[in-house]
């Protein structure tokens, strides 16, 4: 049996694991911990094999930027060492897409990050010391997911669903996004977990995701057709150029499938698939109208 530790006991994505691993009562024992104060420091890990690292900060006021640096770069590494000392074997830490500073294009391993933002950039610094402890008695698995979508997932694609819920029409953009439904990445963790992995990962669904395929998608799910034109087009190659949302929203942004990590890679020389429901239906699931 394995037995892990989840820091962050808010997190989406570490509840999200602890609740998709439940199902295997008798391979896994998941604990979770809050590193909001100082005493995880009395908390002994000698009895853990991983530690699934999620705790970040994501949002501070403007004058307080250092504070990402402090948690998300200093903390990290606080903990990881403490982990290495004590013998845990495997420490599993989030990043982010955004470590590579852009809203569009196509990242393959040789993608250098170019972070712009202070979280980007205090996860990247984090990702660098990371890899400086790891060694063959303490795996270091490094993952920056793109997008991750699911039930009450906080982020980009809630506000998505609102707009396909209250948008009499939408554009007819053709453009790919990498993303991942909530249960595939906590499945891809739990292989992580299996193979005793280490190294740089990028889990994303097997296919890429056109933002007006989402929106008509999420709308079916709703019992509502939504219209969509290319009318406007126009409009949005102009938004493209000038706007950060623009991009976010209508922009291209994928990693290549045949980076570490994509459903059909290797993982300790074996090919993963993780992908656990259709698209559609991971859609439906999300939006809560699951029969």
């Amino acid at each position: 049996m394995k037995k892990v530790l989840v820091t962050g006991i808010n997190s989406y994505i570490g509840t999200s694991f602890i609740k998709w691993v439940s199902q295997y009562p008798d391979k896994y024992l998941v604990d979770s911990i809050s590193l909001r104060d100082e005493q995880w420091k009395e908390q002994s890990f000698k009895d853990y094999d991983v530690i699934f690292h999620t705790a970040a900060i994501v949002h501070v006021k403007e004058n307080e930027t250092d504070q990402y640096f402090k948690v998300n770069r200093d903390l990290t590494i606080e903990l990881a060492k403490k982990a290495k000392k004590e013998g845990v074997k495997q420490f599993i830490f989030l990043s982010t897409m955004g470590v590579y500073g852009t809203e569009t294009g196509h990242i393959t391993i040789n993608t250098i990050p170019v972070p712009k933002t202070p979280y980007a950039k205090s996860k990247f610094e984090a990702e660098q010391l990371l890899e400086k402890l790891g060694d063959h008695n303490f795996q270091i698995a490094i993952l920056r997911p793109p997008i991750v979508y699911g039930m009450n997932c906080p982020g980009n694609y809630s506000r998505l669903a609102t707009l396909a819920l209250k948008a009499p029409f939408f554009p007819n953009i053709n453009n790919e996004r990498s993303m991942i439904y909530i249960d595939n990445l906590s499945e891809f963790i739990r292989l992580l977990i299996v193979h005793e992995a280490s190294g740089l990962y990028f889990p994303q669904n097997k296919d890429y995701v056109n933002t007006t395929e989402l929106v008509k998608t999420i709308a079916q799910a709703h019992g509502k057709i939504l219209n969509v034109t290319s009318i406007f087009n126009w409009a949005v190659s102009i938004g493209l150029k000038q706007s950060e949302t623009f991009r976010k929203v209508f922009g291209s942004f994928v990693y290549d499938k045949e980076i570490a990590g994509s459903p059909g890679t290797l993982l300790n020389s074996q090919s993963i698939d993780y992908e656990t429901t259709s698209f559609k239906d991971t859609i439906i699931r999300t939006e809560g109208r699951e029969r």
